[in-house]
């Protein structure tokens, strides 16, 4: 039976990229339910008005979604669309992920005249980030770079590292690549060289938890190898509760009849890396998130409690100022 058109409210921050990828999700939508009208709501978050302190001052869980979801949760838009590295591995009670669509390249890119990736950039370069994943993997690489911080959304940091505030920068793939933009990066850094983010490059789909009508329309753009995969991450970083205050990076994948999840986890100047692989055959969710929590504690155990709580220390003392990611 086919879910009723009517009119769906799409609530979505209102940078660049956050518009593109709702409008990915309407224009989906529209394919997949002709007749259905999509309305895009425009919202305000904490991390958008906090432009001037490093995210790493003020918190980071909720700080992209948190007003997204109120509105969710009070009725006033009827899906949300997030970065999926921005959403708490804590779901709200009453919200629930109604779509994971199919992931974007998860890699990051260096952004600048370097092809020859990390080991080709002069020594001492300036390299720009917002992220302490990025930052601590740099320096575990690079001790001779300078990681300066680099915040504001996708086309702002490009500015910035053109006018001379870094000579590099590292960004994700798949913002450069939304906003059509890929061809600012120099290269591609592998996952070998810098792990990403969890949750990089894929989409998250809000709806309120039991909303039927919602969730029939939403059911086509589900991706199940990308949800697999971004829910192996997740249950990496819950497990130990991470977010982007500390320097955790993750990427699962497919691997023959397999599901293959490579975990990092680091100090924040580089100097230790504690770093794992897992891989399992999982069916649904909960053996995905069960695949990455096993992981996690093979990481706990090597080192890694010791290295998130100095992280979490520097950051409470304020030694560290780097703001999230993009």
């Amino acid at each position: 039976m086919r879910p009723e058109a009517g009119t769906l409210r799409i609530g979505t921050r209102g940078s660049r990229l956050a518009l593109w990828q709702a409008d990915h999700v309407a224009a989906r939508l529209r394919r997949e339910h002709p007749g259905l009208g999509v309305e895009r709501v425009v919202l305000s978050t904490a991390g958008d008005r906090v432009v001037d302190v490093a995210l790493s001052k003020v918190g980071d869980k909720g700080l992209f979604t948190r007003e997204l979801e109120e509105a969710l949760d009070e009725g006033r838009v009827d899906v949300a669309v997030h970065s999926l590295k921005d959403l708490p591995t804590e779901m709200p009670d009453g919200l629930a992920l109604g779509a994971v669509p199919e992931r974007e390249d998860p890699r990051d890119a260096l952004v600048g005249p370097w092809t020859g990736g990390l080991d080709g950039l002069p020594a001492g370069a300036r390299v720009g980030t917002s992220s302490l994943r990025r930052r601590a993997q740099l320096l575990a690489r690079r001790p001779d770079l300078r990681v300066v911080d680099l915040r504001g959304n996708v086309p702002t940091r490009l500015e910035k590292r053109e006018r001379g505030e870094c000579d590099a920068a590292v960004l994700a793939l798949a913002g450069l690549r939304r906003l059509g933009l890929e061809h600012a990066a120099g290269c591609v850094l592998e996952p070998e060289e810098m792990l990403p983010a969890v949750g990089q490059g894929a989409l998250a789909v809000q709806c309120r938890r039991g909303d039927s009508r919602v969730e029939a329309l939403l059911g086509p753009l589900d991706h199940g190898p990308t949800r697999l995969a971004v829910a192996a991450e997740r249950g990496l970083l819950a497990r130990l509760e991470g977010g982007c205050q500390v320097p955790v990076g993750c990427l699962a994948a497919p691997s023959g009849t397999r599901l293959l999840v490579r975990g990092l986890v680091a100090d924040v100047d580089g100097s230790v890396v504690v770093s794992g692989v897992l891989a399992d055959a999982v069916r649904d969710e909960p053996a995905a998130t069960a695949l990455g929590g096993r992981l996690a504690e093979r990481l706990l155990e090597g080192g890694a409690r010791e290295i998130l709580a100095r992280a979490r220390a520097a950051l409470a003392g304020g030694t560290v100022s780097v703001g999230g990611e993009a």
